[in-house]
């Protein structure tokens, strides 16, 4: 399996993704950041990143009329 190769701060991004799944919290932006220490002015490039490399998703609010904003959603590691 490759590996992929991520910065301190997408590693810290992906982990903070991941456990607020493991908590049953959607990960939007405004979690991700408070979880990680950073702002989310400081996540939208590592956000992107991740989303490059396929560890990350964005998903769009799914109901109509009801927008939260984009929640990313961690993919599983095989």
């Amino acid at each position: 399996m490759q590996q992929v190769q991520l910065s301190e701060v997408e590693e810290r991004v992906y982990d903070a993704v991941a456990a607020l799944e493991a908590r049953g919290q959607v990960p939007y932006p405004d979690l991700i950041a408070e979880e990680t220490g950073l702002t989310e002015e400081q996540l939208r490039a590592p956000l992107h990143q991740l989303t490059q490399k396929n560890l990350l998703h964005r998903e769009d609010s799914p109901m109509a009329g009801l927008d939260f904003g984009p929640r990313f959603c961690a993919q599983q590691l095989a």
